[in-house]
C-alpha cells in the first residue's frame, strides 16, 4: 500500500484533510484561514531576528475531548 513521507497511508491523510474541511466548515471558517494566518505571522515574526519566521507551523487539532484548538508554533532560532 502507498505510503506518505511520514509513513501514513495516503487513506488516513485524505481523511485528516477532509475533517479539517469540515471542521472549517462548522466553524464558519474559509479553508485558506490558516494558510492566511500563518501568512501573516510569518510577516510579524520576520521583524525579530530571534524567530525562526520561515518555520512557523499554525494547524487546526482536535484534543482529548474532542475540542478544536488552533495551534501555533513559532520557534525561536537557535544559538550559532
Amino acid at each position: 500500500m502507498f505510503k506518505s513521507l511520514f509513513g501514513r497511508k495516503s487513506k488516513d491523510i485524505a481523511k485528516k484533510r477532509l475533517t479539517l474541511v469540515l471542521s472549517y466548515e462548522r466553524k464558519g471558517l474559509p479553508p485558506s484561514i490558516v494558510e492566511k494566518l500563518k501568512e501573516d505571522l510569518i510577516s510579524l515574526f520576520s521583524k525579530y531576528p530571534q524567530f525562526e519566521a520561515t518555520s512557523i507551523d499554525v494547524s487546526l487539532k482536535t484534543n482529548e475531548d474532542e475540542k478544536e484548538e488552533l495551534w501555533i508554533s513559532i520557534p525561536f532560532r537557535g544559538n550559532n
